[in-house]
């Protein structure tokens, strides 16, 4: 299976323990605040890789027409 970018990584971790601090309930409304901001600018770095990633594929499939898509395993650590 082909490893995810760094980039990619390190931001789904961050959201993920943002998302832990959140439903903590022990943040402020402030912090809340902040971290929901956070949480929106993580979001959008994950989706900007996996669309780069998917126009990859896309370019990759155009080379090779007999290429079949496979659908991605889940991640490891799940």
């Amino acid at each position: 299976m082909a490893k995810k970018t760094p980039q990619l990584e390190q931001s789904l971790d961050s959201l993920e323990a943002l998302v832990e601090r959140m439903e903590s309930g022990e943040l402020t409304l402030e912090e809340s605040l902040q971290a929901f901001e956070q949480g929106v600018k993580l979001t959008r770095e994950c989706q900007q890789a996996l669309s780069q990633a998917e126009q990859k594929v896309r370019i990759l499939l155009e080379q090779d027409p007999q290429a079949e898509p496979v659908p991605f395993e889940g991640r490891d650590d799940q």
